[in-house]
């Protein structure tokens, strides 16, 4: 509130009092100022002070933008679900992405199911390769992993999970050229780089439907995991080039047991 004082030029009438004595001027009925008159020599001073008292709180009510909770709930309660299988937590979760979730969770599995053959095949007695082994059954559960997490983030959107047929591996990753320990990791490396794309293309379903947290999620939880991964696999097969189908397949197999210990 601002007081504002300025002289008037205009007179006020003195009124008397039942006591019949002086009187103060009568104040002023507007609501933005007040009147205050001064005696002098038993009469009214002409040169009163008027007292502007502006109301700038309620000015800036009428102009701000408030916020009313119990209004714009209004339309919210008209879009929670009734229907007894109908999900309550689903907000603005497209169909077209829970469709691309349930998509990824297969891939994911399918990998793990590749890995996991390699992982058998690598542990037979006539091959005990025991490094490799060991490394394809830490891929396979880490890919079914990722799946779970999918699944997971499914059910927290309010989705639903549908698990889609699998195909079965290959059980014989054996090459007469390669070698099997190149020829399989030869193959990791191609299946990392197609759950690579699998997972751009999820994000770039996301971005689409204007999902950002399903686009948030797929960004730091997979993508960089994904990367890392790759750049991993490449340097094993640029070893394992190296090296050869011969003796140093044993030694490349023991730094795989000895580092993943």
């Amino acid at each position: 509130m601002s007081l504002t004082l300025s002289p008037s030029s205009s007179s006020v009438t003195p009124q008397k009092s039942s006591l019949g004595g002086p009187a103060l001027a009568r104040p002023s009925k507007s609501k933005n100022f007040l009147n205050v008159g001064g005696r002098k020599n038993g009469n009214v001073s002409s040169g009163r002070l008027v007292i502007f008292a502006k109301n700038e709180a309620n000015n800036r009510a009428t102009m701000e933008a408030v916020f009313e909770p119990f209004e714009e709930v209004k339309k919210e309660l008209l879009l929670v679900p009734t229907a007894p299988h109908a999900s309550l937590a689903r907000q603005k979760y497209s169909d077209k992405s829970e469709a691309a979730i349930n998509e990824q969770i297969n891939v994911e599995y399918n990998v793990s199911y590749v890995y996991h053959a390699m992982y058998a095949y690598f542990d037979r007695d006539n091959v005990a390769l025991k490094g490799l082994a060991k490394f394809f059954k830490e891929s396979s559960e880490e890919e079914r992993q990722h799946a779970e997490m999918l699944m997971d983030y499914q059910n927290k959107r309010g989705g639903k999970v549908k698990l889609q047929s699998m195909l079965m591996p290959f059980s014989e990753f054996d090459h007469a050229e390669k070698g099997e320990a190149l020829h399989a990791m030869e193959l990791a490396l191609a299946l990392e780089k197609l759950n690579n794309e699998k997972l751009l293309k999820l994000h770039r379903i996301a971005n689409e439907n204007n999902d950002v947290h399903l686009a948030d999620y797929v960004e730091s939880e997979f993508l960089t995991e994904q990367v890392e991964a790759i750049k991993k696999i490449s340097e094993y097969v640029a070893q394992l080039r190296r090296i050869g189908a011969g003796h140093g397949v044993w030694h490349f197999d023991q730094m795989l047991l000895n580092d993943m210990a």
